[in-house]
């Protein structure tokens, strides 16, 4: 929806989707390194940098040490953490015992929405490619890594968009990084779940447009 405004560039975390990679090659770091290397190959000076769910602590953290590359920053459905400890973590236990269970309960919280099952079975498709040493260790950098320090330093226009019934991420949260931000909006789509931008592609499209004008 985007592209017919802008030209848009995606690309998977390493050891999700197409990009395959070792479970010891995931660090954040990297996930960071990775978002540059991604802005050189096609020749990108500077972007707005969008990113949904655990993408907003890689998104966060290019924004606040590389504030040359990035003009405006979109935040859908923010998964980020302030650094914690995994041993409790119910999550990572499931993805441990029994992973094949604990992703197809991921994927029926992402999309509560009604007749959405054509998404969720993308979804299943989409998880399907990451192994489960890689997604257990994305698990563990998300959750350890602490970006409270890069999301005290962005400084950049911010978008977060979030959807009001969002049961992996709750609105409380969202509301918590816009006040953590120095320029932050929020935008909350009332009936969507922590995918808009799967089942609601046009109004998320639409706020962001919104957002970038406005914000120009």
């Amino acid at each position: 929806m985007l592209s017919d405004d802008y030209v848009v560039v995606s690309y998977d975390h390493r050891g999700t989707g197409v990009s395959v990679s070792s479970a010891d090659a995931i660090t954040f770091d990297n996930l960071v390194a990775d978002a540059l290397a991604v802005l050189d190959a096609h020749g990108v000076d500077q972007c707005v940098l969008a990113a949904e769910s655990a993408g907003a602590q890689t998104a966060l953290a290019v924004a606040a040490r590389y504030p040359e590359r990035v003009t405006h920053l979109v935040i859908v459905d923010g998964m980020y953490s302030r650094g914690v400890a995994v041993d409790d973590d119910p999550f990572l236990q499931g993805l441990r015992s029994n992973y094949r269970a604990t992703i197809e309960r991921f994927v029926q919280l992402c999309v509560p929405e009604p007749d959405s099952e054509h998404i969720k079975e993308w979804g299943r498709k989409l998880l399907a490619r990451a192994s489960p040493e890689a997604a257990i260790a994305l698990r563990i950098v998300g959750a350890e890594t602490n970006v409270a320090g890069d999301i005290a330093r962005v400084s950049q226009p911010t978008l977060v968009l979030h959807g009001a019934l969002d049961k992996i991420v709750p609105l409380d949260r969202a509301s918590e990084l816009v006040k953590a931000l120095s320029k932050a909006e929020l935008a909350i789509l009332d009936d969507a779940g922590h995918v808009p931008t799967l089942t609601r592609p046009i109004e998320v499209a639409n706020v962001i447009r919104s957002f970038l004008r406005s914000a120009a």
